[in-house]
């Protein structure tokens, strides 16, 4: 292994991974939420500069060609795991569909694809990343991030609106008695989270058509001999 700042990013990108989850531990919402989202979207941007400084110094190697896709995945399943849990603490009928449905998709995508490498060994190389699997990648981690932003504005709306009856509720939301922040609040987490599920499930599409291309390439391989 070669220590140099490509490497050492990816590492600190492949920390975050569960960093993302210890922020829910160890501090309440919605700081837990922002200190989730300032990591997460930190560690993001490491995902770009790591490969790029890594061909800008000539510093690109084995260990990092092995750990970047490790934690790039490490960071998307984690983050969902966390994202769909989140989902279900305020509905009374359990996890958001919208968000289970894709997340689902693309963590079985990304387990399968990483069993088919694991298998097929030293001719793994046929599964080299392509450009969409890669802007699949840029699609879950904008997703992911948004889906935050989303954890925020809902937990301040639940802070203002606890005991507060369900007809003034209604009324304020329709237009009614102010207030102003209470209804900017409420738009703001509408229009993320709109975002933000489009977003999941553009990746979650894109993670599909990405993973049956692996498996259509891998097919040669996985026949018996007769």
């Amino acid at each position: 292994m070669t220590w140099n700042i490509p490497n050492t990013l990816t590492i600190l990108r492949l920390l975050a991974a569960p960093g993302v989850v210890i922020m829910f531990l160890y501090f309440s919402r919605p700081w837990a939420d922002w200190f989730a989202l300032l990591l997460f979207v930190g560690a993001a941007v490491t995902d770009w500069f790591d490969g790029y400084l890594a061909r800008l110094w000539k510093q690109e190697s084995k260990f990092g060609a092995m750990l970047d896709p490790i934690a790039d995945k490490a960071m998307v399943v984690i983050a969902l795991l966390l994202i769909a849990g989140l989902s279900g603490v305020h509905r009374p009928d359990g996890m958001d569909p919208w968000i289970l449905l894709p997340a689902t998709v693309i963590i079985f995508r990304e387990v399968f694809v990483s069993g088919l490498r694991e298998f097929l060994g030293d001719t793994a190389g046929t599964l080299k990343v392509t450009k969409l699997a890669k802007w699949k990648t840029t699609a879950q981690m904008v997703a992911i991030g948004v889906l935050f932003g989303t954890g925020i504005f809902e937990h301040m709306l639940i802070e203002r609106t606890v005991g507060m009856d369900p007809v003034v509720f209604e009324e304020i939301m329709a237009g009614g008695d102010d207030p102003l922040k209470l209804r900017l609040i409420d738009s703001a987490y509408w229009m993320t989270w709109w975002v933000g599920v489009a977003l999941l499930w553009v990746a979650g599409i894109l993670t599909l058509i990405t993973g049956l291309d692996y498996f259509r390439k891998s097919l040669p391989y996985l026949r018996d001999e007769t």
